[in-house]
């Protein structure tokens, strides 16, 4: 997400960098390119206009003109201007209620709400540790109340068994009923989609609304329908009390118009982002962490936070005793860092939130990506028990086996070889010298400007 406008945002920055002292005219080109940024982004007319004009009026003051590095006060504007435009802090969800505490998920046909509704029930309960009951008042989409009871299932959320030939208010009724019964600690009501906002269905969620009264509306949004996604949420606003806005699909969105237009135009915070189709792909929306991202800062401590919760530290920790006593790293110990890293999100997600990766050359980005590790897997584990823990006896008959079994190329097991001999000698370094003898063995193979 926001990749077009990181590279054009980080370039124009770059440039200003350099500069002793800003002057009026340069302040105005690199706004102008900014702007161009910002619409090439699919940020929304008003909402560009906005946020140059308060860019420009601090840029032109004395907080940047007296500065001894004028070029990084101005990014400072523009990071601070960002978080202003986005929300000043993560608006988390509101569950001071009396049990049940009510979600209500609303939105369009296709914008992902059920999948939301599955994911928000795994946040709450992996994250906030409540209990929590769905249930789905979608009467009209083939298979859309199956579909909700599968993934409870996959989450490990109660599900509320409504029927397509029910009423949608009485089926939210009976959930509502079911829940208090159950003292479960928070209900999510998905609700049916349509096409576009019309006033049958505004009708309908108005009664779904009325009759259980949710602490919670969350509107659930397509990102990469740029500023119509921000447009959409406020016409479904006028009708509806929303609390706050779902983001989803955003790992498919390179613009991120519509995370920048949102709170601007319905007033309304984004509470999560939908990054990926798994049932853990979701996060809570940090405005500051968002704004470090577009300016090619990174976002560490997002990453720190994805680490504590997903990396295996009895893995880790046996790991570590394992090459502090001199022992060979394997294909074993190098399969279940793949595994990890996966479970992060692959590559692509730990790149984006390192600082300096989005100024490395488009190529070398490219070059990134998770088929490869999907691949390295596969080729792992068409080995045996013994190849694992003896990678030397890997030679060209095993070789061919392991690629028939993976559905690889020889040339795919070779490379996976060669790349595990680097890992297996940074591992030896790491385990003699700690982590600065490591990091400088890093150092030479990566590209200028890696951030190491």
């Amino acid at each position: 997400m926001f990749q077009n406008l990181t590279d054009r945002l980080t370039g124009t920055i770059k440039r200003l960098r350099g500069q002793g002292r800003l002057s009026e005219d340069n302040i105005k080109e690199t706004l102008r390119e900014v702007r161009m940024a910002l619409l090439e982004a699919d940020v929304a007319l008003p909402v560009v206009k906005e946020f140059t004009e308060k860019v420009r009026q601090r840029a032109v003051g004395q907080e940047v003109m007296q500065s001894l590095s004028p070029g990084q006060a101005l990014v400072k504007i523009v990071n601070d201007e960002l978080v202003s435009l986005m929300g000043e802090a993560c608006d988390e969800l509101n569950l001071n209620a009396q049990p049940p505490a009510v979600v209500l998920m609303a939105g369009l046909q296709g914008s992902g709400k059920t999948t939301s509704t599955a994911k928000l029930a795994r946040w709450l309960q992996e994250r906030k540790k409540k209990s929590v009951l769905v249930a789905s008042c979608d009467i009209y989409r083939p298979a859309a109340i199956e579909q909700l009871r599968t993934l409870a299932e996959e989450v490990g959320a109660q599900f509320f068994p409504g029927s397509s030939d029910q009423d949608p208010v009485a089926i939210a009724q009976a959930a509502l009923e079911q829940a208090r019964k159950q003292h479960v600690d928070v209900l999510i009501v998905d609700t049916a989609g349509r096409l576009h906002i019309d006033t049958e269905m505004m009708d309908e969620i108005r009664r779904i609304h009325s009759a259980v009264d949710p602490i919670e509306t969350l509107f659930v949004v397509d990102s990469m329908t740029g500023q119509d996604a921000a447009n959409t949420a406020r016409a479904f606003h006028e009708a509806l009390p929303l609390t706050g806005v779902v983001l989803t699909k955003t790992d498919g969105d390179a613009r991120g118009g519509a995370a920048l237009s949102i709170r601007s135009i319905t007033g309304k915070p984004i509470k999560f982002l939908g990054i990926g189709e798994k049932t853990d792909a979701l996060e809570p929306f940090h405005p500051d962490r968002v704004a470090s991202r577009i300016l090619g800062m990174g976002d560490v401590l997002s990453l720190v936070e994805e680490a504590e919760r997903k990396v295996d530290k009895d893995k880790a920790a046996k790991l570590a005793k394992k090459l502090h006593k001199g022992k060979r790293f394997d294909l074993e110990d190098f399969h279940d860092q793949l595994e990890q890293m996966m479970g992060m999100g692959g590559l692509g997600n730990l790149l984006d939130k390192l600082p300096g990766v989005g100024q490395l050359p488009q190529n070398v980005r490219d070059q990134v990506n998770d088929r490869d590790m999907h691949r390295m897997l596969a080729i792992i584990r068409s080995m045996t028990d013994k190849e694992r823990r003896f990678p030397d006896i890997i030679k060209g008959s095993r070789r061919r086996r392991i690629a028939a079994g993976s559905g690889t190329q020889v040339q795919d097991v070779n490379r996976l070889l060669k790349q595990f001999t680097q890992m297996q000698k940074m591992m030896k370094k790491m385990s003699k010298g700690g982590m600065k003898n490591m990091m400088r063995g890093l150092k030479g193979r990566m590209p200028q400007g890696f951030p190491f």
